[in-house]
């Protein structure tokens, strides 16, 4: 069926509930960004497949909101469809709840599906909707028209992250994250992301593409926790783990019956937590709404998790240079394209310690198709790559140890010189975040204009955050910290690995984006206080034929240099031949 048809299949469902509009958030029971193919509904109604992005159909109109990540791509994937791109971010886009309000009358109705709805979601349409009288119902309708929805895969066994590389026992976690529980005055507390509970319980698992993370909520309180995960998922080790931590376990399906069980108690829980938890818990419970504590506790590294960052760092950057030197010797002599170039990459990393799999679908945009933030090629309709133009290469590992997230942006042939000046403005910024030094207390929307300047400047600016939180052999995008121009109010602190990676794009030309993954570390105790900065993590060299070295400050050029030298400490002993002769030539001073 096409994007019109199911759209009114579903129009036919909504007249027969006198329903008048239709949420369809991207999310699961859990709500998680990389979703299980069962939960792909938004994706199913609609044809857009970015990571971010809800519709909201009505029975005359329908339309999608999305951030500008995806703003090329959305007008690809919807064409021909009857959704309406929202921008979001862009001046003159409305918020989804000022459109309803326009668009529906007096005591109208409307369904969602609880399970995939956001308490906070939930809330919000009530309180800016009663003003009209406006219902919001629990009626999960796509589960009856998407017929041949794929139902949840056997999956491998989870398995123990040992505590030689996650730094803390399972037994830690509880007790701190209890005691959070004690200051905040909950009896219960209830954890539904799929990366918090595998923290939690220092296991991983394979049930989400690219995030090592199994299906399974965890019900704590201060005599019991209690694991619900699928039958038999949990391998000898796994199982000894969680009995000496004190954890019993439970069947994945009996999670909802239990909430009935819970009474009269104050419930920590997040709001991001799915609207049919709280439907279960309402009735005689009290919520304390906040952040889950592990949430946090997860986000700073142990020195531990640090290490394994480093390790894995090298390892990578092993396998990125033995890439690079491939693609640029072999592009133009033998059939290539953007997806056989990706499968190429894995294949490196494939041959490096440790590797469990790719920490998200690796983006190869050539040409045009870098102007695409988030691409993903296709086998059927994606570009031949030769000798000429450029690409952006946005990928990541899954080790053991840690896990991995690097963009470079190569040459292949003579770029412009408007190109080079572009993706020098970009590196320019990339390098101004990298050497920043901040005091305590600052969060990240006040570091992201450090980031953008170098393009400002010239009248030039990226739709996108400029970085993302990213997990221990976890979640490739982890909050709550990140470096973006929205206003989020967690501080940096020591620990947290954010990704660092301004761009910039041309549409149907090119894009430009050079990422490396940092961490903040103490810096100086200084009479004004403590200052923080940042440990640059990755380790590969930059592309030197995209850099105007004349466009660089001194303090730049001293950077880059010192980052290539860096480089050759690290990756040298470690390559070979031709690509070791490439290697040293590309990491020399500028």
């Amino acid at each position: 069926m096409t994007s019109k048809q199911k759209v009114a299949l579903l129009r036919e469902a909504m007249a027969k509930e006198n329903i008048d509009a239709f949420i369809v958030f991207s999310a699961d029971p859990h709500m998680s960004e990389y979703l299980p193919e069962e939960w792909l509904e938004r994706t199913w109604i609609s044809g857009f497949t970015g990571s971010a992005g809800f519709v909201v159909i009505t029975r005359e109109k329908a339309a999608l909101w999305t951030d500008g990540r995806y703003f090329v791509q959305a007008v690809q994937e919807l064409e021909g469809s009857d959704f309406e791109l929202m921008k979001e971010g862009v001046e003159g886009t409305p918020n989804y709840i000022d459109w309803l309000k326009k668009e529906l009358p007096d005591h109208s109705t409307i369904a969602l599906n609880a399970l995939a709805t956001s308490h906070l979601h939930w809330n919000d349409l009530e309180q800016q909707l009663a003003e009209k009288n406006i219902k919001i119902i629990n009626k999960p309708l796509l589960k009856n028209l998407w017929v041949n929805r794929v139902q949840e895969k056997e999956t491998a066994k989870v398995f123990v992250h040992p505590v030689e590389r996650a730094g803390l026992s399972v037994g830690n976690k509880l007790d701190m994250i209890r005691k959070k529980m004690k200051d905040q005055n909950a009896d219960v507390h209830i954890i539904t992301a799929l990366d918090d509970v595998a923290w939690t319980t220092n296991l991983r698992g394979s049930d989400v593409q690219y995030n090592p993370v199994f299906l399974a909520y965890l019900i704590l309180s201060s005599e019991e926790t209690q694991l619900f995960i699928g039958n038999d998922k949990l391998n000898d080790e796994a199982k000894a783990q969680l009995k000496e931590a004190g954890v019993t376990v439970h069947d994945y399906d009996s999670f909802y019956d239990e909430l009935n069980n819970i009474k009269n108690k104050k419930i920590l829980i997040s709001p991001n937590t799915n609207q049919a938890i709280f439907n279960a818990l309402q009735e005689s419970n009290t919520f304390i709404l906040a952040a889950a504590p592990g949430n946090l506790m997860k986000a700073r590294k142990t020195e531990v998790e640090l290490q394994g960052f480093r390790t894995v760092m090298r390892r990578d950057g092993v396998a990125m240079v033995k890439f690079i030197h491939w693609l640029k010797t072999h592009a133009g002599k033998e059939p290539m394209n953007e997806v056989s170039i990706g499968k190429k990459l894995k294949e490196f990393r494939q041959q490096g310690k440790n590797f469990v799999g790719e920490s998200f679908g690796s983006i190869i945009g050539y040409k045009g198709n870098g102007a695409i933030v988030h691409y993903s090629a296709k086998e059927e309709d994606c570009k031949e790559v030769t000798n000429e133009g450029t690409i952006l290469i946005d990928s990541g590992g899954q080790y053991l140890e840690g896990t991995t997230d690097i963009t470079r942006t190569l040459s292949l042939g003579q770029p412009s010189e408007q190109f080079r000046e572009d993706s020098t403005r970009v590196l320019q910024g990339m390098i101004r975040l990298s050497m920043v030094r901040f005091p305590k207390g600052t969060r990240g929307v006040q570091l992201d204009a450090v980031a953008r300047m170098p393009l400002w400047n010239e009248g030039k600016d990226y739709a996108h955050g400029t970085g993302h939180g990213v997990g221990s052999f976890m979640n490739v995008h982890e909050g709550p910290q990140n470096i973006r121009k929205d206003m989020n109010f967690q501080e940096l602190l020591p620990g947290m690995v954010c990704s660092n990676e301004p761009g910039f794009y041309v549409e149907n030309e090119y894009g430009i984006r050079h990422e490396n993954l940092i961490a903040v570390r103490e810096w100086e105790n200084t009479q004004y206080g403590t200052f923080y900065a940042f440990e640059t993590l990755t380790i590969c060299p930059f592309d030197r034929s995209v850099i105007k070295k004349e466009l660089l400050r001194e303090d730049e050029i001293n950077w880059l240099n010192g980052y290539h030298a860096w480089c050759k400490e690290m990756l040298e002993e470690d390559l070979s031949g031709d690509v070791k002769n490439w290697f040293l030539d590309q990491v020399k001073p500028l």
